[in-house]
């Protein structure tokens, strides 16, 4: 058996889309080698980092904008509340692709990243849990290699992964061809896809799968979740939660969304504090030097 340099493939009889089959009790960590392995932390966008779905956050300027129409907008509305609330099969993964196709078709590339540009900071900050957050946060002062996983498109994710300082992402991407989309699609990123993507992901960056993290809300995920040594159900439905107890995953609770600008307000407030403690403290322990010196000192006059 010879090993890469992720992990060890191990052939199995258990689908892949499985909810039974978990891809890490199927790959073994990397052998020891010359080779620094890190640790990697997934987090799925919509409804774990922010507290909403991030396609429909823009649904009413991209309306606004004439690229979609009520119609298209209340059955996108639907779309998303169905899926993310039931597990994924082939057939709800192609309707799923049909409609995104469909909707962004001829599409000018530049005008979505403008609206984006323009309505993230409205739009996008205030429904940012602040336990994700946390978490990013943690990871990163750990030395982890943090990457957002998403359905949504490229355009709309890169930019929110920026503003929560997150280099790497893994998300839907479309054709082009003359500043338009064409409707077909080159990637999408949503159920096992996404799995497959973290693995290659980690193959080429190095990333110890047995020792990463991966975070979700939803069922679709649960390849995502399966992939991973450390896998946590965020904000689970039942089926989900019955789930992460059965394969020993960590459920969390995110209920604080924030915005950003608030969450940096703080900041000072802390360092004010705290510094002028330390001003304090200095003080304090000025004084008490300058007593005990009057105590040893002889006079000389």
């Amino acid at each position: 058996m010879t090993v890469d340099k992720v992990a060890t493939r191990v052939k199995v009889s258990v689908p892949l889309n499985s909810p039974e089959f978990s891809l890490y009790d199927h790959y073994m960590s990397p052998a020891e080698s010359e080779t620094t392995y890190r640790q990697g932390a997934f987090f799925d966008l919509d409804k774990t980092i922010i507290a909403r779905s991030s396609v429909l956050a823009f649904a009413t300027p991209f309306a606004r904008a004439g690229l979609m129409s009520k119609k298209t907008l209340l059955k996108s509305v639907y779309s998303q509340l169905l899926f993310s609330t039931s597990s994924t099969d082939q057939d709800k993964t192609e309707k799923l692709r049909a409609q995104l196709s469909d909707m962004v078709a001829g599409w000018p590339i530049d005008e979505v990243k403008e609206i984006v540009n323009e309505t993230l900071h409205k739009l996008i900050e205030p429904i940012i849990f602040e336990e994700a957050l946390d978490l990013i946060e943690d990871h990163q002062d750990a030395g982890h290699e943090v990457v957002i996983v998403s359905s949504s498109g490229e355009e709309v994710v890169r930019p929110i992964a920026a503003l929560l300082g997150v280099k790497s992402v893994i998300a839907t991407r479309m054709h082009s061809e003359d500043g338009k989309y064409t409707g077909e699609i080159e990637y999408y990123a949503f159920g096992q896809a996404k799995a497959d993507a973290i693995i290659q992901f980690a193959s080429e960056n190095n990333i110890d799968l047995a020792k990463s993290f991966a975070y979700s809300d939803s069922m679709t995920d649960v390849p995502m979740l399966s992939c991973v040594g450390k896998a946590h159900a965020v904000n689970p439905d039942k089926e989900l939660r019955r789930l992460a107890i059965e394969k020993g995953w960590k459920v969390l609770t995110f209920k604080e969304p924030i915005s950003l600008q608030d969450r940096l307000e703080s900041v000072p407030k802390k360092s004010l504090v705290i510094a002028g403690a330390g001003v304090a403290i200095m003080g304090i322990l000025a004084v008490a030097q300058g007593v005990r010196k009057k105590k040893v000192r002889t006079p000389t006059s």
